[in-house]
């Protein structure tokens, strides 16, 4: 739902205050509220988040993983007046380091994040499948994974050639990611999240 008549710039967005603790995606100039998904919706990206935070720790890369608090300037759009917030982002730690002193919005001349990750709800099943496949796409993001507890299912999808390839996991399958490649959650792992 879109609560601006006026289009905003992505400076104005930045310094938007409505007063209240309402997120907003900025959509081709437009706010765009950020409901509240099931409970469900945020065991998932805890848990996903989580994962990649324990497989970060092992590994020892200089990654981190943020859950719901950067945003990513996205190419929709003339005027790139859009600005999406994942559920899940893993981005080098000197890039989250550089977003300390800012707001924490990976412009589109600063290299993407490593990987992104969507869970679906009832209200974002589209614009998940269709809209941010097609922006993180231009943006060169590697990995982004499609969480969909509507379908039970996880959508992995890779960038090859400028174009996600995908790849479709349910139920007692196991998600296979080449950012993480020694990670091996179960789909119905996921979809379960913490609980």
């Amino acid at each position: 739902m879109a609560i601006t008549t006026q289009r905003l710039t992505l400076d104005d967005y930045l310094s938007y205050d409505d007063g209240t603790d309402i997120s907003y995606e900025l959509v081709n100039g437009e706010l765009v509220s950020m409901t509240l998904g099931m409970g469900q919706h945020g065991e998932i990206a805890d848990f996903v988040n989580n994962c990649f935070r324990d497989e970060i720790k092992r590994l020892a890369p200089d990654w981190v993983t943020k859950q719901m608090v950067i945003g990513i300037q996205s190419p929709r759009g003339d005027r790139w007046d859009t600005v999406r917030i994942p559920d899940v982002v893993v981005l080098p730690l000197e890039q989250w380091r550089e977003l300390q002193n800012r707001e924490a919005v990976i412009r589109l001349n600063e290299p993407p994040p490593l990987l992104v990750v969507e869970v679906v709800s009832e209200s974002t099943k589209g614009i998940d499948y269709r809209a941010k496949r097609a922006e993180y796409s231009v943006l060169d993001i590697p990995e982004y994974w499609i969480v969909d507890p509507l379908s039970e299912k996880v959508t992995l999808l890779t960038l090859a050639g400028g174009w996600y390839d995908a790849s479709e996991f349910a139920g007692s399958d196991t998600v296979r990611s080449p950012t993480f490649p020694e990670l091996t959650p179960f789909v119905e792992e996921i979809l379960k999240g913490n609980l």
